[in-house]
């Protein structure tokens, strides 16, 4: 395999040891500066060039995107899955996670355990956003900050106020957050690669700070995850769209709580805590994968005229209930079954046989004009609009935010 690693720091510690990973397997690999490429979009085809060079024919990229970089990085990434380069982190995964109120938003409607969270704007909107997440004391987080930075624990309502106040003035967005108190000072940190948990660390901060990251002081230890852990961990990577990814859990009352999802996670810490070879994992997944490059599966399936990709709803009261895919006639309307969700259980490829359930949800492939009566309704909810205030001479409203 020739493998290029993506990194503007070669001699950092996880950069070294996929470095020397890949070559203790015989590997061919290359550790490239993300910022000196230059992206050719002049072509037939898709291209790039490398320090002004021609870039070599890669079988994988395994990309270390740095927050700084984070927009020029993912274009790189992107334009090396335009070539059909693999990557095991694609350049949207890699930003849905880098931005913590995307990330939040996207995992929030697949049932991942989360703190509370509200995204505020507004001076007026802070105070009943602090509420909506419990109250005081709350969490208050920057949007791209990392390693613990950006990230403040406000005892009481009025300086969370004050905080927030600051912070939005200095045209920083902030996230509020519920103070989960069990697991104050400490989380968990799970290092998934592909569809499992290589290692997992339990990461403790120092005195009264309540920051574990590493780099704040916190120490680590190696630690056992049960299968709720794992499997919490593992779904929100490939929710993400990574597939090498740390993720931060905290150990709340009732189960994992997901802070973060990293998408280039440092391998310093759990390698010493776990003794394991992580980087020789991620090297050996990669490997594995080459020859499956990601797909953009709706770019790629909704060109033909007509057809497209659709989640169906198997109704309490359709006929579907109780009959199996074959039965179903969906064959015959040309949809085809590519994954049955069925509660947190997913189920790809499911065959003909497979008897279907109530609320099951089937994603599928095939004419939109057949789909349409088997998709689920759009949730509506009632809002109840405030009124403008009056003007008191006119009557008439005002609207506050309207030019003089």
């Amino acid at each position: 395999m020739k493998l290029a690693i993506l990194s503007r720091q070669p001699d950092s510690y996880s950069t070294m040891r996929l470095h020397l990973a890949a070559l203790d397997r015989g590997h061919e690999v290359d550790v490239l500066d993300t910022l000196r490429f230059a992206i050719d979009l002049a072509g037939d085809e898709p291209d790039m060039q490398y320090r002004s060079d021609p870039i070599d024919d890669y079988d994988a990229v395994i990309p270390r995107i740095g927050a700084s970089i984070t927009y020029f990085g993912t274009a790189v990434v992107r334009q090396f899955e335009q070539m059909d380069v693999y990557t095991p982190n694609t350049s949207n995964g890699i930003a849905n996670s880098r931005d913590k109120l995307r990330a939040i938003q996207i995992m929030s409607r697949h049932e991942i355990g989360m703190p509370a969270t509200a995204f505020a704007r507004t001076r007026e909107d802070v105070l009943p956003a602090i509420e909506r997440v419990g109250g005081a004391p709350v969490v208050i987080k920057l949007l791209e900050g990392t390693q613990g930075i950006g990230v403040i624990l406000a005892p009481d309502t009025r300086v969370a106020s004050a905080i927030i106040e600051t912070l939005q003035s200095a045209k920083q967005n902030v996230l509020i957050q519920a103070f989960v108190s069990e697991s104050k000072g400490r989380d968990v940190r799970a290092l998934v690669v592909g569809d499992r948990v290589v290692g997992a660390m339990r990461r403790t901060a120092v005195g009264d700070e309540f920051r574990s990251n590493v780099h704040r002081g916190g120490t680590v230890e190696a630690v056992d995850l049960d299968a709720e852990y794992e499997e919490t961990a593992v779904r929100s990577a490939q929710i993400m769209g990574l597939r090498v990814a740390g993720v931060d859990m905290l150990e709340g009352a009732d189960g994992p709580l997901v802070m973060e999802v990293n998408s280039s996670p440092g391998f310093e810490g759990i390698e010493s805590a776990t003794g394991l070879d992580i980087a020789g994992a991620v090297i050996d997944y990669v490997d594995d994968q080459v020859a499956f490059p990601e797909l953009d599966v709706r770019q790629r399936l909704t060109v033909s005229t007509g057809y497209g990709v659709a989640e169906l709803l198997v109704r309490e009261d359709g006929s579907f209930v109780g009959q199996t895919i074959g039965e179903s006639g969906l064959l015959d309307r040309d949809i085809s079954v590519l994954t049955l969700h069925r509660g947190a259980q997913v189920i790809p490829n499911p065959r003909t046989q497979r008897v279907l359930e109530a609320n099951d949800r089937l994603l599928c492939f095939g004419r939109l004009e057949e789909m349409r009566d088997m998709i689920p309704e759009r949730r509506r909810r009632r809002t109840r609009i405030r009124p403008l205030p009056e003007d008191p001479e006119s009557g008439r409203p005002v609207d506050d935010e309207a030019e003089a």
